[in-house]
């Protein structure tokens, strides 16, 4: 069993930056599987937006952030990281990220992810 912590959510005007944090607990963590950010904005559907393999050589990014968000991890601190910049209200969501034991590297189908966090919420005022 894991168990994922986001932080990092907060209020922040178009054009500004936050620093997303996943940290995993518990018997298992994440060191060595791939991980996922995802999100979901009021009234839609959940969707991908960033992927990482285990080892970080590999990132996979929706197009919709591509060049403005950059995933990370360091397996040491069983942390996984998502820098946005350039925030736009459209980009207000909850943010969730995932742990897939099965996948060999990072996917952005949620179906391919285990365990979930409780998500944290970007709110992007214009």
């Amino acid at each position: 069993q894991v168990q994922l912590v986001e932080s990092g959510g907060g209020l922040v005007q178009a054009g500004g930056s936050l620093r997303l944090s996943c940290a995993a607990s518990g018997l298992r963590t994440f060191t060595g599987y791939p991980v996922g950010w995802f999100r979901q904005a009021p009234g839609k559907e959940r969707e991908f937006v960033a992927a990482i393999s285990w080892s970080g050589s590999s990132t996979y990014y929706a197009d919709s952030v591509k060049g403005r968000f950059t995933i990370s991890r360091d397996n040491a601190k069983n942390t996984v990281y998502l820098q946005t910049i350039s925030l736009q209200p459209e980009d207000t969501a909850v943010y969730y990220c995932a742990v897939g034991y099965s996948i060999r590297t990072g996917s952005r189908r949620e179906q391919d992810y285990d365990y979930w966090g409780q998500g944290t919420q970007v709110t992007v005022s214009s």
